[in-house]
């Protein structure tokens, strides 16, 4: 009987490389389609990134269009008054020669005279007015004892006044001062202190209590105090003392605290409220600058966590309790992106407590 011929390349043998050979193939397509999905969400981060920035490039050139337009405006508006005083000047001064020359001749008769002087004077006035309109405005403070110097017209805060003997200014320096986005606050919070004492939306926040502090009276007393989960006056060892308004030093010593500040931590009004009614007398003025509802109570969590809007709308109600009675509150609101009851509830607690509410753009003050 003949032996069976072996054979090693068989029908078995190539079942089993061609499963091999698709093992492999498949192997690679999954791998392939994984790195063709992580290379895509890759993509979508840097292009959200990269239109953020294009936006602050963006806000940051129209703002500069404007400011350079306002100083043009200015300029003119300044060269025009001194020409005019110029020509004032040379009209006054033909008069004084005129009337030098009448009085020399002996013809000019008393009439005359007194025409011409009365005409001076009216010169002479339009003459100030024209000096005083070109003059800087950082000379023009009247009675107050501090300026401020900013851009554009801030007159348009008409419903606010800063009367008094003891306003207190309550300042949010929670981490949403950062910014007016949640990206946004993301982003600086992972910044030194430095910059993020340098954000836009905290600057225009100190800026607002420097041209709020321009306002107060010579005699009265003022306090800043800022919050975040602890309440504390913005200058050093003062917090429960009324600071008087004596010569501008004392003011400017705490606007100056209050730069040295960084915006850090949750926001706990009710801690705010709290300190008002420990104060001792309280304040007959009190002024608020924040960006939304609070994110803490009366006990502050162990942790950092997301809290929802209801939540947020019931501390607000809890911490309004503790204000005391009869004291006018007004609220000067910075909005934040996804808080949109924020303007609401302050706009009803500052009519309630006979006060203003103002959500000022951002180029004020």
């Amino acid at each position: 009987m003949a032996r069976k011929k072996f054979d090693v390349f068989n029908l078995s043998f190539l079942d089993v490389m061609a499963c091999g050979l698709g093992a492999i193939v498949l192997f690679y397509m999954i791998i392939n389609a994984q790195v063709a999905t992580r290379a895509d969400l890759a993509n979508e981060e840097l292009l959200a990134e990269t239109s953020l920035l294009e936006q602050e490039v963006f806000d940051g050139t129209k703002d500069l269009i404007r400011i350079r337009t306002n100083l043009e405006e200015e300029r003119e508006r300044k060269a025009s008054a001194a020409n005019e005083a110029d020509a004032l000047q040379r009209m006054l001064e033909r008069l004084l020669e005129d009337i030098d020359r009448v009085d020399k001749a002996g013809l000019a008769e008393t009439d005359s005279i007194e025409k011409l002087k009365s005409d001076i004077d009216r010169l002479e006035q339009a003459k100030q007015k024209m000096q005083a309109e070109t003059a800087d405005p950082g000379e023009q403070s009247g009675r107050r004892l501090r300026s401020y110097i900013g851009e554009g017209n801030r007159q348009y805060l008409t419903g606010m006044k800063m009367g008094g003997k003891r306003v207190l200014i309550l300042v949010d320096s929670s981490a949403s001062m950062l910014g007016r986005s949640y990206v946004n606050i993301v982003r600086f919070r992972l910044m030194d202190d430095e910059r993020k004492r340098q954000t836009p939306k905290w600057q225009q926040t100190v800026d607002t209590v420097d041209w709020l502090t321009t306002k107060l009276e010579p005699g009265s007393h003022f306090q800043i105090y800022r919050f975040n989960e602890e309440v504390a006056s913005v200058v050093p060892d003062a917090t429960g003392e009324w600071l008087k308004v004596l010569d501008g030093s004392g003011v400017d010593r705490a606007i100056e605290g209050l730069r040295t500040i960084t915006p850090d931590k949750g926001s706990n009004l009710y801690r705010a409220f709290r300190a008002i009614r420990e104060m001792e007398p309280l304040p007959d003025n009190i002024f608020l600058l924040t960006d939304g509802l609070p994110t803490q109570g009366s006990v502050v969590p162990s942790k950092t966590e997301m809290v929802k809007v209801r939540r947020r709308v019931d501390l607000f109600n809890k911490a309004v309790r503790e204000l005391p009675g009869r004291v006018p509150l007004n609220v000067i609101l910075f909005p934040m992106d996804g808080d949109p009851d924020a303007a609401a509830l302050y706009w009803r607690l500052a009519v309630e407590r006979q006060g203003s509410f103002m959500a000022p753009s951002r180029d004020w003050p």
